[in-house]
């Protein structure tokens, strides 16, 4: 992609800018290189690349991992994951004498096969990254200024409590990180509830809410429901919004294995990817229009009878509605004015997917980052219950998550609208876990500002800027927001850039936590317009350790849990997460309370909660999605016994114990994928395909979760007769399990005395002894959550069956026309938000002839999330030195750009990004397409002063979303970075 190479044949480093930011940094000289080292490096084929990684460790790393020692030094392999992307692929780590020296993928794991893409393949600089925040810093006259540990936590903490004592707790906004592990993710959102608070959030607001929320709300659980593994048992793939061969690389392993094996391919798209390259049928679609192309689809399969009958009646609510929208709505010629597919083309999807079963579909950011997220991933979700390919092997909604852990951060984070584990923000669930930390509930509620906020969702990480500029009478919270944490989230990965600019100078406290500074550091030391400036504005920069100088569970977009052995201790005077959490919670006065149920363990002479504890706590609390049978040690078996597991199935094969605690592995499949219901000792094996009726509930069976009722106006809304799960007592459907229930069927009395009084009054999901999930499991094949019908008719959302509605800024005012967006909405997650006026208002100033090209964004392989990280990798920064846009062919030569040219991209937030024009047909001519990793310049000008000395990262470029435009989805807030509008100009 280096685009100075490919404008000319011959590079010139000597002008690369890559190398002048380098000259420190590489003036160490590199090693001279073995053949091995050689072929990784010099790109050759995947053949060659290969054989080259099937060696092992260097032999003098004991492969066993405790550990030599080999003339001076001590050699000790530690066992990690990588900590970019959700694939989850597993390394080995060499370290000698307490430096990490060398690493290699792990050829053992079922996940990632011995393979590493080039951000995980640089992996160790990340932990050795001579670009990190090395100190604490405050910003001093507009530098940052080294300060001590003890005043930065003093000034931090004191500035908190005067907000409170000012304004209350809500005065404050906790930004969480999906690159926490889960025992961090935890541990954030319990800190941000003792601080009295649902004003927190992370990553997954503006990448995957849309479908935890449309997913869940269709079938129970809003997660992938199989696995990159298992889509090597798919006989077809339709990719839509979905660029996994650059975003997820080491997943396209196992669907090229199912490729050799016949496995269809076909990428929906606006950009022709790298992932299009690979696919049997590729299809441009315009960008926003996933519904009717999907619904397009579902036309065919209906109007020739290619639904799976059976499966709709025994195990789906409301298609037959579905079917009558579809079939008057999304006819051909109306599916190809709107998404521009002819209907041959659509005709040939729709078959390839129906008569190549099971069949899955994939799907990420390109299809939830929209103004209706919410109705797109529904409108996947209704085609694959049309055809029967959920809960089966090589079917399901492969959603493929964004970084490491924002899955598990999902599940038992900082979600403004839930407590670990999606337990509500209702007085039952804080009861739960009042009891679970072991605190009095009177106690948390009191920390509130008044008990109607502690059950109202907070403001979300993408509209926190709006909390803090919007009118006070608007708002429905008492003060605005006046200090904000970024504890490990990029403020580039957000849209409204120059907005978030003017947000943060009229903060009182901000606060940057984080191993890289972030491009929060450099937009925050940046001057600002002088009447946006708080002259009282306190900023802070604290340096977290990385994972690798920690321990901990990392979940993969599967659902499967990895411990993370430490690799090193914190460089310099970093300190881990959950450190700086506590340390934090002793100087605002709770910190007692945050870590009553853990052991602590010194690090750098200092206490630090042991995370093994924090796993345990999330493993007696989490019932609700089961993440209550990873126990640490299981965790743990499983990563030393990766070669026990099929790669295909995830299987245990054969009778397998680990050697270290005797845990017998026999059944278990790779990682628990959640749920693992039960206690540890239960031995539930974990779930590799949700809602799957073929196998037994103790064998990681199950069926669609009875979480919306037994009726509808009228209509059964449980499962047929036959449609349980393998063997169990109840064949038809049933409701969730609860104490009365049990004594209903007479099964109480299976309980033990204590497991009688736990679960007296409660339910499967807040008995805390397990007792009713093992006696509805175990003994009676039953699944806690009951047996009933996905919902293809979500009767709670804006739109009940998914409609098409144009972007807020559309390029089309006669589609807009036909299909506006929502109206506004009031207090909508605490904040006005803006639908139709905006939109009308758009098409009165015809911004659309001022601004006719759409600009969508994505990923690059080299590069992750927000960037700071591996534009600091000098390995990676070197393969990617310029921040671009691509631009057709046609709309290049109407505006005289050539290849290479400098352009300006121009947008309606009167946003100007500098950038390169790459001249290419990967866009149509309506279409532009930049990636979303670079910052580091603003509006044409580099940053470089701005960010502390020596940690600026090696590449910066102009942030895509420094120019993108308001819009939000109607159910989750999720941003709308994918359909937007632009102008380029030749520079």
């Amino acid at each position: 992609m280096l685009l100075t190479k490919k404008s000319s044949g011959v590079h010139d480093a000597t002008r690369s800018p890559f190398v002048h930011s380098l000259q420190r940094g590489l003036s160490q000289a590199i090693p001279t290189m073995d053949r091995r080292a050689f072929l990784r490096r010099s790109g050759l084929g995947v053949g060659a690349g290969i054989a080259a990684t099937q060696l092992t460790l260097v032999t003098k790393a004991k492969a066993n991992g405790t550990g030599g020692v080999v003339g001076e030094g001590k050699i000790e392999v530690r066992r990690t994951v990588c900590s970019h992307c959700s694939v989850g692929c597993a390394i080995d780590a060499v370290v000698e004498n307490g430096v990490w020296v060398r690493q290699e993928p792990v050829f053992d794991s079922p996940i990632n096969l011995g393979a590493h893409c080039a951000k995980g393949a640089a992996i160790r600089e990340h932990g050795h990254g001579e670009y990190r925040l090395r100190y604490p810093m405050k910003l001093v006259d507009g530098k940052y200024q080294r300060i001590s540990w003890d005043q930065a936590l003093n000034e931090i903490s004191a500035k908190i409590l005067e907000l409170r004592k000012a304004s209350g707790p809500e005065a404050m906004y906790w930004i969480g990180s999906s690159k926490h592990s889960n025992e961090q993710s935890y541990l954030m959102r319990k800190f941000v509830s003792l601080w009295g608070s649902n004003n927190c959030d992370h990553q997954a607001r503006i990448c995957h809410s849309t479908t935890v929320s449309g997913v869940a709300n269709t079938w129970g659980y809003g997660a992938m429901t199989n696995s990159y593994n298992d889509m090597q048992n798919s006989k077809c793939a339709l990719y839509i919004g979905s660029n996994a061969a650059e975003a997820h690389p080491v997943s396209m392993l196992h669907m090229l294995h199912a490729k050799e094996n016949g496995t269809k391919m076909i990428v929906a798209d606006p950009r022709f990817t790298r992932t299009a390259a690979k696919a049997d049928e590729y299809v441009r679609i315009r960008s926003g229009s996933d519904i009717p192309f999907l619904f397009g689809v579902l036309y065919h399969v209906f109007k020739n009878g290619w639904e799976d009958k059976k499966y709709i009646n025994d195990r789906v609510y409301g298609m037959e509605d579905v079917r009558k929208d579809v079939m008057a709505k999304w006819t051909p010629d109306k599916v190809e004015e709107a998404c521009g597919v002819p209907e041959a083309t659509v005709y040939k999807v729709a078959e390839m997917m129906a008569k190549n079963r099971p069949s899955t579909i994939v799907w990420c950011m390109g299809q939830t980052q929209h103004s209706i997220g919410n109705a797109m991933v529904r409108a996947s979700c209704i085609l694959q219950l049309a055809l029967g390919n959920i809960g089966v092997s090589g079917g399901g909604a492969n959603i493929f998550r964004g970084h490491d852990n924002v899955q598990g951060a999902t599940d038992v984070g900082p979600n403004p609208d839930s407590l670990p584990g999606y337990y509500g923000i209702v007085e039952g669930s804080w009861r739960h876990y009042a009891k679970v930390w072991g605190v009095d509930y009177d106690w948390i509620k009191g920390r509130f500002a008044n008990v109607g906020m502690m059950s109202k969702p907070g403001i979300t990480v993408s509209r926190w800027i709006d909390g803090v500029l919007e009118k006070n009478e608007l708002i429905d919270q008492d003060p605005n927001l006046r200090g904000v944490v970024y504890w490990g989230h990029a403020p580039n990965s957000q849209t409204r850039g120059v907005e978030m600019k003017r947000a943060m100078d009229k903060l009182d406290l901000l606060v940057v936590i984080d191993p890289y500074p972030s491009a929060t550091a450099a937009m925050a030391a940046m001057p600002g317009k002088p009447e946006d400036l708080n002259p009282n504005r306190a900023v802070y920069l604290l340096p977290a350790a990385t994972q690798f100088e920690t321990s901990g569970s990392v979940t993969a977009s599967n659902r499967s849990l990895q411990w993370r052995e430490k690799v090193i201790e914190p460089l310099w005077e970093s300190r881990s997460d959950h450190m700086i959490m506590y340390q934090l919670a002793e100087k605002l006065g709770f910190g007692k309370e945050l870590v009553k149920n853990y052991k602590m363990q010194k690090v750098k002479g200092m206490d630090e909660p042991l995370p093994d504890d924090i796993l345990r706590e999330i493993n007696k609390s989490n019932w609700t999605i089961g993440y209550t049978g990873q126990s640490p040690e299981r965790l743990q078996a499983h990563m030393r016994n990766m070669s026990a597991f099929d790669v295909k199935t995830l299987r245990a094969k054969g009778n397998v114990k680990d050697k270290v605690n005797g845990y017998d592995l026999t059944g278990d499949y790779f990682g628990l994928p959640w749920p693992c219901f039960g206690t540890p000792e239960l031995k539930h094996p974990g779930t590799h395909v949700l809602y799957n009726p073929s196998l037994h509930v103790m064998d990681g069976g199950g069926n669609f979760r009875a979480n919306f009722g037994v009726e509808r106006n009228g209509v059964n809304l449980l499962a047929e007769d036959g449609s349980a799960s393998l063997g169990a007592d109840i064949q038809t459907g049933y409701p969730e399990f609860d104490h009365v229930l049990l004594k209903k069927l007479g099964w109480w009395s299976e309980l033990t005395d204590a497991e009688k009084a736990a679960a007296e009054g409660k339910n499967w999901k807040t008995d805390l002894s397990g007792g009713i999930i093992r006696v509805v499991m175990k003994n009676h094949g039953c699944h806690p959550f009951g047996n009933a019908k996905a919902r293809a008719v979500v009767w709670n959302f804006p739109d009940a069956i998914p409609q098409h509605r144009e972007p807020i800024y559309s390029t089309r005012p006669d589609l807009v026309a036909k299909y506006p967006t929502h109206d506004d909405k009031k207090a909508f997650w605490r904040l006005p938000t803006l639908y139709k006026t905006l939109q009308q208002k758009n098409i009165e100033d015809k911004v659309a002839q001022k601004f006719p090209l759409i600009l969508t964004s994505g990923r690059l392989t080299e590069y992750e999330g927000g960037g700071e990280e591996t534009r600091s990798n000098p390995w990676l920064a070197e393969l990617q030195q310029e921040a671009f846009v691509e631009i057709n062919p046609q709309a290049a030569t109407e505006r005289s750009i050539r290849h290479g040219d400098r352009v300006w991209l121009v947008s309606p937030t009167g946003a100007r990004l500098n950038v390169q024009a790459l001249v290419t047909e990967r866009v149509g001519p309506d279409t532009v397409w930049m990636p979303f990793h670079f910052s580091g310049r603003w509006l044409g000008a580099d940053m470089l002063a701005y960010y502390p000395s020596g940690a600026a990262p090696v590449v910066r470029g102009e942030a895509v979303n420094t120019a993108t435009t308001y819009g939000y989805d109607s159910v989750t807030m999720m941003q709308e970075t994918k359909t937007t509008i632009c102008q380029i100009e030749r520079a």
